[in-house]
């Protein structure tokens, strides 16, 4: 599995080989990932958490890049617990750490994590609002009922690198090597097939380079 995508850009994301049934109702023979990401500047920026099954290989990865360090953002895309089931956990970690995301996913935080907090921990993105990492900048776009509606996708424009959230997602861990185009089809088919018109007003949309 590549860690490295750029020189400052690392997945640490984790297998998930013991999982039977994502949401619990479609089969995944071969498991699945869940991507996070580091990208590492004069400020640090979290892309994504993953899910608490696997918490601790999560935190080994993230640990292991971060070398001592602290990052100072954590972009949150998506509200799914696959996606953001360790974000109460990381601002417990690192207290300085502000979150980044949709006014959307900002105000549905209390629901999923009810005991923490989260005032004066947030920044609210628009529609094609940036962010200042120091030699990396960030492009955020806005991507609602891809599948959930408070959903957006950050494209790093130095490095010319897009996280998607769910969108061009697919079934089946990294780890095993198996045929693309088949586990994608699959996973479009069941998680975003019915919100095509919004994945077309996404795929729209241009990034500045």
């Amino acid at each position: 599995m590549k860690k490295n995508i750029t020189e400052a850009i690392e997945y640490i994301g984790v297998d998930d080989t013991d999982l039977d049934l994502f949401e619990s109702q479609y089969i995944v023979p071969n498991g699945i990932s869940y991507n996070s990401y580091l990208i590492k500047d004069e400020k640090i920026a979290i892309v994504d958490t993953v899910d608490r099954r696997k918490s601790a290989d999560w935190w080994q990865n993230l640990e292991t890049a971060l070398n001592g360090k602290e990052p100072d953002y954590l972009i949150v895309q998506h509200m799914e617990p696959d996606h953001a089931g360790n974000i109460a956990a990381t601002i417990e970690r690192f207290p300085g750490v502000r979150i980044v995301a949709s006014e959307r996913a900002i105000k549905m935080l209390p629901q999923f994590f009810e005991d923490v907090d989260f005032s004066e921990k947030t920044i609210s993105v628009n529609e094609n609002d940036t962010l200042n990492l120091g030699t990396h900048t960030l492009q955020f776009f806005m991507a609602p009922m891809v599948h959930w509606p408070e959903v957006m996708v950050t494209y790093d424009s130095t490095d010319k690198v897009i996280f998607s959230a769910d969108a061009f997602g697919k079934f089946g861990a990294l780890s095993h090597d198996e045929d693309w185009a088949c586990e994608a089809r699959r996973y479009y088919f069941n998680i975003c097939g019915k919100y095509g018109i919004p994945v077309q007003a996404l795929l729209k949309k241009n990034c500045r380079t």
